[in-house]
């Protein structure tokens, strides 16, 4: 009997894939990134333990609901607990439900490729294009993420790449144009979601003592968003903001 650890559970979700989503929030994540909205999520030992079976139970009430939607496997990070998120997403589709993925792709390729095999849409978030600002953000290198996004453009497996705004951060033009220009090579891309920096996850960080750097960041500008989806959108890119 598969189990794995998650953190919970959202039963009907609209920002993780499309349509209604039942949510999977998997514990454990190797990425410290500046703005988490789950810093909770962060340790692997932490969350709770369940299974497969569990969690299908759970689907099964939802099952008429999910019908043009589906269920997105999120975190932390979902591929940190492979085996598990796979027959997870293996099951679902079983079940004829739409499968998604969310993760940063700072993974062993290897032991992706037969989760990714069972998801319909990797929704991929890349932090950074600059290599120095992509470790700044997230406290790791960007190679491996830049590794799994040519993989799945490789093998055709449909992606949404998210991006969150920061100002003062990730904005600067050179590195929201070399990230463009990088997912502009990539033929696999269905769009590519601008997601404004906002504060709302700021309370946890307090709660679980964390030092939270960007405590006095605003939000973008809406004319900053719209700056950034027109850079993103000028590559032929289908893009959304908030």
């Amino acid at each position: 009997m598969t189990t794995g650890r998650i953190h919970s559970i959202e039963t009907c979700g609209t920002v993780d894939g499309p349509g209604l989503r039942f949510v999977i929030f998997t514990q454990g994540c190797p990425l410290r990134c500046l703005y988490c909205h789950n810093p909770d999520c962060r340790h692997p030992e932490d969350g709770r333990e369940v299974t497969v079976d569990e969690l299908i139970t759970e689907v099964k009430k939802y099952r008429s609901y999910l019908r043009h939607g589906g269920v997105t496997v999120t975190g932390g990070e979902p591929l940190m607990q492979p085996q598990f998120v796979q027959e997870i997403l293996q099951r679902c589709q079983t079940l004829g439900l739409h499968t998604a993925l969310d993760t940063s792709g700072y993974v062993p390729l290897e032991a992706a490729k037969p989760v990714v095999d069972h998801a319909d849409l990797v929704l991929l978030d890349i932090k950074s294009y600059n290599p120095d600002l992509y470790r700044q953000v997230t406290q790791v290198s960007l190679e491996p993420t830049l590794r799994f996004a040519q993989y799945l453009a490789d093998i055709g497996k449909p992606a949404w790449i998210r991006f969150v705004l920061v100002p003062g951060l990730t904005d600067p033009v050179a590195n929201v144009e070399g990230l463009a220009n990088f997912v502009a090579t990539l033929g696999n891309v269905e769009r590519v979601e601008v997601l404004p920096f906002h504060q709302m996850g700021a309370y946890k960080w307090e709660q679980l003592g964390y030092d939270y750097a960007l405590k006095d960041t605003a939000p973008p500008s809406p004319e900053l968003v719209r700056a950034t989806v027109a850079r993103f959108a000028e590559r032929g890119l289908t893009t959304v903001g908030p």
